[in-house]
């Protein structure tokens, strides 16, 4: 094993205009937010994003400008309602969409895990969803029992870009003990052919070693681990912190008006040379303790 150890700054620059890029996370929990804020500083756009059930961190990146195609099962702000930004751009044109249903969009991920081109299901039959993606779902006939199938292509990306809880300096990447378990990082990772890694925190290998079963994510998938703290934010780390109600309401209360996102972008984002200056914006480590919850990592 090697360290794979690096920094933010040097992570997404790895990661070029135009390139096909999976997000994880699930609704208001774990959205990669430090990497998403750095692809924005970096000024890398043309994406071609794939994500599960994604909110801020889709909605931040269609504000800057830096979507040209989504593949998802949704799109918004859970109970805070839909994605204003994300909205706007799919209506303009900007963003060309195609939705999927859970269990079609598991398929495809698990397809690219197993190293194969497609998965069948029959998921999709009936809906128009199907004629949406012809390139990516395409019918065809089971040779045992003649009933038509759809062939779901494997979702094959560039990079994938995760928050996690814990991980060692070779990429090891450990659930806590109490987590929600609503997402698909795990497939997202087996699947991936670069993978970018921000968590809580890094440990100790030997700690790591003590409760093995925990590792979720091996460090033969990772190509890169950042420590980052409160690397979520404002959306929760499940078993770490809560959401920052107060920060979602102000950039959901931006996207309001004509030049709020811009507004928001630069004077949290751009303005801020690096993840800590950005945390100073709301307060730096101790005013965001208040969203710790009591945990067993």
């Amino acid at each position: 094993m090697k360290s794979k150890l690096t920094t933010l700054p040097d992570a997404v620059s790895r990661i070029p205009s135009g390139a096909t890029v999976a997000l994880g996370g699930s609704l208001l929990r774990r959205q990669p937010m430090a990497l998403v804020h750095e692809l924005i500083r970096q000024d890398i756009t043309g994406l071609h994003l794939l994500t599960w059930a994604t909110t801020l961190a889709t909605d931040m990146l269609a504000a800057a400008g830096a979507i040209r195609r989504w593949e998802g099962i949704y799109a918004g702000f859970f109970r805070h309602g839909l994605a204003p930004n994300f909205r706007r751009a799919v209506q303009d044109g900007a963003i060309e969409t195609h939705d999927y249903s859970e269990s079609a969009f598991v398929a495809r991920f698990r397809a690219a895990a197993m190293g194969l081109s497609f998965l069948p299901s029959k998921a999709l039959l009936g809906t128009g969803m199907r004629a949406g993606s012809p390139e990516e779902i395409k019918p065809i006939t089971c040779p045992f029992s003649g009933d038509t199938y759809l062939a779901l292509k494997a979702a094959e990306t560039d990079f994938t870009l995760l928050h996690g809880y814990v991980a060692d300096e070779y990429g090891n990447v450990q659930w806590p003990v109490v987590r929600d378990s609503d997402d698909i990082d795990q497939m997202m990772a087996c699947a991936s052919r670069r993978l970018i890694v921000t968590v809580e925190k890094i440990v100790p290998h030997a700690e790591i070693c003590r409760r093995p079963a925990l590792t979720y994510i091996p460090h033969t998938l990772v190509e890169a681990v950042i420590e980052t703290p409160y690397g979520a934010h404002p959306t929760a780390t499940d078993g770490f912190y809560n959401e920052d109600e107060a920060a979602l309401k102000a950039w959901l209360a931006a996207a309001k008006e004509p030049d709020g996102p811009a507004r928001y972008l630069r004077d949290y984002i751009l303005a801020t040379r690096d993840r800590a200056g950005y945390l100073d914006k709301f307060g730096s480590h101790t005013a965001l303790s208040a969203f710790d919850v009591a945990r067993e990592i």
